[in-house]
Formats: structure tokens, sequence, C-alpha cells
């Protein structure tokens, strides 16, 4: 928390994450003309940012793409908002507020830390025994690019022949396309017919999980795009993300989970 106090302290790297609030996804160069700055001083500032895990760079062909991550500031929530007098800290609600109202964005972007190893990241991603605990879902496939997916809740099975999985490097880095939304798992979900059919017509979207190891810890950065701009898929799972990576890590860490998440704030 030392390192975002310290990034948030500079009114520039604020100004960087209101830019960034008002258009996320946004190139180095573009964030150097929206503010008149020199390049060097935005690349400087952004290295701050990163370094405090307050924004994600995200490489898209030879494009490096920044994006916020509001993880940090849910910690921040978390332990001084929550605790204390609203109105003292209310500069730190109106950042949380405006982190989150960026999640708008067409892509989902999110960065974690977990207290792990690669391998056992892999695992809980990709093996049953793990799925099932922090996200109550299986995954039926043999993980090669590729390769079929079938997506196993609670006895519902839901397959489709675009449920494929698209890179699979085991401990590193993995990406597939998202479910289907089929009659029966918008039944169990409480989706009405109209909402299932507007999800039914979006272009599917697909999700990345980027494994990176830094010492005793591992950096789990996830990208879920894909989706058109005004997308009901994408409000509805960024809505889950963050309470479902938050299982997920505190399942590595701790070996229990969280509290269930409303099956309201979660599509998947």
């Amino acid at each position: 928390m030392d390192e975002v106090f310290r990034a948030l302290a500079d009114p520039s790297r604020r100004r960087l994450l209101d830019s960034l609030n008002s258009r996320n996804g946004q190139r180095l160069r573009e964030l150097c003309a929206g503010l008149d700055m020199a390049r060097q001083s935005v690349s400087k500032h952004l290295a701050v940012l990163e370094e405090a895990n307050l924004v994600t760079a995200v490489r898209r062909g030879r494009d490096k793409l920044h994006y916020l991550n509001a993880a940090p500031i849910h910690a921040i929530a978390d332990r001084w908002i929550h605790q204390y007098d609203r109105r003292r800290v209310e500069a730190l609600a109106d950042l949380k507020n405006a982190l989150e109202s960026s999640m708008d964005a067409p892509a989902f972007v999110y960065t974690t830390f977990i207290r792990t190893t690669p391998e056992k990241l892999w695992q809980a991603l990709t093996e049953p025994a793990f799925t099932r605990r922090y996200w109550g879902v299986a995954f039926e496939t043999d993980w090669t690019p590729g390769s079929p997916m079938v997506w196993e809740e609670n006895g519902r099975r839901t397959a489709d022949p675009e449920q494929v999985v698209l890179q699979a490097e085991p401990h590193r880095r993995l990406a597939y396309t998202w479910h289907t939304p089929t009659p029966e798992w918008a039944a169990a979900a409480g989706i009405g017919d109209d909402v299932r059919a507007t999800l039914a017509a979006e272009d599917r979207s697909t999700v990345t999980f980027e494994i990176e190891p830094l010492g005793e810890i591992v950096k789990l950065t996830v990208v879920h795009d894909g989706f058109p701009e005004g997308s009901t898929m994408r409000e509805m799972v960024s809505g889950g993300w963050p309470h479902l990576l938050s299982d997920l890590k505190t399942l590595l860490e701790t070996g229990d989970t969280l509290p269930a998440v409303p099956a309201a704030a979660w599509s998947g």
C-alpha cells in the first residue's frame, strides 16, 4: 500500500489516472497528447503507476495499451474507507468509484498478485478440483489449442463448437473463448429470455490469463475482451471477475474461499 499512496501523491500521476478513467486502453502517444506532457515524463509516471499496480499494460501487436487496475484501490477501501470516517477519506472513495466506473470500457483488464507458484496457479485455472471450489465450474478439455471446451456447472453441461482453447502455455499463458449463453444456463442464472437473446446476438468474447513469476509471488493479469460497444455480457462479467479472482487468491494463499457472490453479479 505504501507504493500505492506514493504513486497517488503526485498530481501528474493522478491526471494520468483521470485520463485512463475517461478512456481506458490508451497508447503512450495518446496519453502524451491528451495531457500535453512530454513523452519521457509520461513514461516515468506510468512506470511508477505500473509498479504500484494501479496501471496494467497489455501488448496488442506492436501497440502497448494502458488500463486502470482497480485491485489496489479495492484493497485501500477495505483497509481504510470501511473502518474509518468516510468523510475523512472522501478522495479515496471518489477514486475507488472512478476506477470502478472505468470498467465500462470494452475490455476488462485486472491484475492481482498471489503468493503461490506458477505451477499451482496453472492447476487452479485448469483442474476441476480447484475450479469447482472458487468458481463452481469444471472444464472438460485436454487444454490443447483448438480443442473444444465443455463448461460443467451444477450438473449442467454447456457445449458449443465455438467454445475452444485458443492458447495454452503451461504455467505462463492460457486463453479460451467464453461460454455460450444457452437457455439452460440462463434459467439457472435467473436471466430472462430477452437478456439471453441479447447475449446470444453478441460476438463471442475471449479471456486470457497471463502468469508472471516474481520471486515468491505470481503476477496474474486477466484480460477479457472482444466485446462489442455497450456489451451486456461485458457489464455482467465485470461484476463477477473481481470477486472470483479474490476467491482464487484466497484459496491459493489460505486454502479457504470467500463467501459466495450473489448470482446477479456474475454471469459465469
